[in-house]
């Protein structure tokens, strides 16, 4: 497990709950009912009464991670955002899916490994995955650039969406990267290019597409597989137009612990923000203290989620389904000025205000 500063509470009582376990498995007794039982001693080197009670310690863990999780502001939520634990989209496709079968290649370049495509089942629904892979150790993270696609990773993507538009089949795709991969290499292959087709054909595939952000969401690297019908957020993801340490440097001049906690409630990224910006459509509740906490739990959400969500866009006339995602993505944006007018119109003939 891993752990963060604002977690050193929750690890000291783990390990006071791991010793009073050991503690019962060798007398093979515990607190007798009717006694209290014993608190760390007053030495203040955090060692634990045997006669602690490991039930009673874990009601108050769990009590105090979901108090803990509650409180958690903007730049915290980046950070177990990015807990290396954190289940990814191979993790996903492990969990909730059957017959998974993974496709390669662009067909002009290469492969990327940082997006995963292949068609599969999820429940009773034949569908196509489309996701960012991150990695595990370091070779896997290595060799997947972190999560930063390459121009190649969002062509092979939309080669596979419109494979999938093919066969009438609908698309799911899970963000989780940085932003796309910012090298030379990339640049020369024409990354914003490959980003902003994506978008354009996403933008008129006539099958139904949802989107769900499970770790990052930053900016064009996401959004070159985000267009959707339905897009929502893990509770303990982020989604923005830059991460907060880019928004830091740029601001600030320098990314610390300060400028960077301010970047991030500036960007207003959290799940709760873009749902209430009309941004995301969903929050998708995590366990307590996080999906890396209990990776099944938050798989069996996501796939509720996946499914309930397909089903309701199934009978959606083709026509009709592309319409309501452009009129979605035209609305982005539109607020109303102090008198109540239009601040920005929605109809694209009209200039905006």
């Amino acid at each position: 497990m891993s752990y963060l500063d604002f977690e050193r509470p929750i690890v000291e009582l783990e390990r006071r709950i791991e010793a009073a376990r050991a503690a019962r498995a060798g007398t093979g007794a515990g607190t007798p009912p009717g006694v209290a039982p014993l608190a760390p001693n007053s030495a203040g080197d955090g060692s634990v009464g045997v006669n602690e009670d490991p039930e009673m310690l874990e009601a108050e863990h769990k009590k105090l991670l979901a108090s803990i999780y509650e409180g958690l502001g903007p730049w915290e939520t980046v950070r177990v955002a990015r807990v290396p634990t954190r289940p990814q989209t191979r993790d996903y496709i492990r969990m909730i899916c059957r017959d998974f079968a993974e496709l390669h290649g662009d067909r002009r370049y290469g492969d990327d490994p940082a997006l995963v495509t292949g068609f599969a089942r999820i429940g009773s629904i034949k569908c196509l995955i489309v996701g960012h892979q991150k990695g595990r150790d370091t070779q896997e993270r290595i060799a997947c650039h972190f999560g930063c696609a390459h121009p190649e990773g969002y062509r092979k993507a939309l080669a596979k969406m419109k494979l999938a538009e093919k066969f009438g089949l609908p698309i799911v795709t899970l963000v989780d990267t940085p932003g796309a991969y910012p090298g030379l290499g990339a640049e020369q292959r024409g990354q914003a290019e490959a980003i902003a087709v994506n978008m354009l054909e996403m933008s008129r595939l006539e099958v139904p597409i949802v989107s769900i952000v499970i770790g990052e969401g930053g900016s064009g690297g996401a959004l070159g597989i985000a267009v959707a019908d339905r897009v929502a957020m893990m509770q303990f993801a982020w989604y923005s137009v830059i991460s907060p340490e880019g928004c830091a440097a740029i601001l600030w001049k320098q990314a610390n612990e300060q400028t960077n906690s301010q970047a991030a409630k500036a960007l207003k990224l959290t799940a709760k923000d873009n749902l209430e910006l009309g941004i995301v459509d969903d929050i998708i509740a995590e366990p307590i203290g996080g999906a890396h906490r209990a990776p099944a739990e938050a798989a069996s959400n996501l796939e509720r989620w996946i499914t309930s969500t397909l089903l309701s866009l199934k009978d959606v006339d083709r026509k009709v389904l592309v319409d309501r995602r452009y009129q979605r993505f035209r609305r982005l944006g539109a607020y109303m000025d102090r008198s109540g007018q239009p601040g920005l119109s929605i109809d694209p003939m009209e200039p905006a205000t």
